[in-house]
């Protein structure tokens, strides 16, 4: 969970190491400049609307979590879990669904 001091640059920058991606990578993702973006992350510039929109979307991160980031951390875990299926197609969607119900399963037969 993050503190209520946390700026903005702070949580884009944990997010981005997050999910490992460098600087350079999400510039080349996002278009935005590699300057820009650490400016954002270690100098306290506030980015536009679309600056922001595409940082969070390359990301794959809620805006919650940058609104909101006192949310509970299981709440947001889900939600980035959601938003990764969303990206998968059927296919993989059903293995992941049969794979979690089977693990599921293995746990309820666990002795307690």
């Amino acid at each position: 969970m993050h503190d209520e001091h946390e700026t903005l640059g702070v949580i884009l920058k944990e997010a981005r190491e997050k999910v490992n991606i460098t600087v350079e990578k999400l510039a080349a993702r996002t278009g935005i400049t590699e300057r820009y973006i650490y400016r954002i992350e270690n100098e306290g510039k506030k980015p536009s609307y679309d600056v922001l929109y595409k940082l969070i979307r390359a990301l794959s991160i809620s805006a919650d979590t940058i609104f909101y980031p006192e949310r509970d951390e299981i709440a947001s875990e889900m939600e980035d879990l959601l938003r990764i299926l969303c990206r998968c197609d059927k296919r993989f969607l059903t293995a992941v669904k049969t794979t979690v119900e089977a693990m599921i399963d293995a746990v309820d037969q666990l002795p307690k």
